[in-house]
């Protein structure tokens, strides 16, 4: 599994990277996913970098359209693109939008961004591989912010009742949205057993422990019924300054003043893993 906490690593310095250097974007629900993606492109997906569109490959639909940064990460680490494009995010010509763009960036599946429909999307790709009989599987990632939004609840009625045991759900439960904490909001409640109610086979997971994604994957896929996985997460994690607290969504200008102390901290990480 150093493995993959190395590729996690990577994802959270190449993210925090792009957008501190940018000077704006989503920091704190990117970097709560990076070790979900590491385990996904690390070990558990079929894909083909040079070939993102092969037919054999398994879909993954970021739900969570804006924290695309953390995802851009994991793709130029796999060699879908260039490294160094990381560095023109939501610039004049860019592949790389804010939110994810199948139309622009390679290893996209799905553009997201309205949230509660990329899910919905992901359901309807499931379906449609079903249907065919093909093996493939489909992965989406929702935020709990996300999970208020009407669409996800006829998504977790719909695939069990489709009998959908290819497609596995990814809540990042960081317990946060934009503009505060999620409880304090609309609190999803025990979104383990609601899940289970509909259908679902259930797995809750601390969301930064490879090792228990991995293996939460493995018996979402032993599974017939449609996984979800309940990550349980810190917004903002790898930066000890921005974990779990107010204002830390989205961040513009000074708002990244210590970021260069957070990223020395990782790659200090990085290369004691090496």
């Amino acid at each position: 599994m150093d493995e993959l906490k190395r590729f996690a690593l990577e994802i959270r310095i190449e993210t925090l990277n792009m957008l501190s250097r940018h000077g704006f974007g989503h920091v704190g629900g990117s970097l709560s996913i990076a070790d979900a993606l590491a385990v996904l492109y690390g070990k558990q997906m079929r894909y083909d970098p040079k070939n993102p569109k092969w037919e054999g490959r398994d879909y993954l639909v970021l739900s969570k359209g804006h924290c695309g940064p953390a995802l851009y990460s994991a793709l130029a680490i796999k060699g879908f693109f260039p490294r160094e494009e990381l560095l023109t995010i939501n610039k004049l010509g860019t592949r790389l939008p804010s939110h994810t763009d199948k139309n622009l960036t390679p290893g996209i599946d799905m553009t997201t961004g309205s949230l509660g429909q990329g899910v919905s999307c992901a359901l309807g790709m499931a379906l449609g591989l079903k249907v065919q009989g093909k093996p493939n599987l489909v992965y989406a990632i929702i935020g709990d912010g996300e999970a208020q939004e009407g669409q996800v609840w006829e998504t977790m009625l719909i695939a069990p009742n489709k009998g959908l045991d290819n497609f596995i759900v990814l809540l990042d439960n960081n317990r946060q949205q934009l503009d505060g904490f999620t409880n304090d909001i609309s609190s999803l409640g025990d979104v383990c057993k609601k899940a289970e109610a509909f259908g679902w086979f259930v797995v809750d997971v601390d969301g930064h422990d490879v090792a228990a994604i991995d293996q939460a994957i493995e018996e979402c896929k032993r599974s017939d019924k449609p996984g979800f996985i309940n990550l349980n997460t810190i917004k903002g994690k790898g930066w000890p300054a921005k974990e779990a607290v107010l204002g830390n969504h989205a961040l513009r200008g000074a708002a990244f003043e210590g970021v260069d102390e957070a990223l020395a901290d990782l790659r200090r990480q990085l290369e004691e893993m090496q």
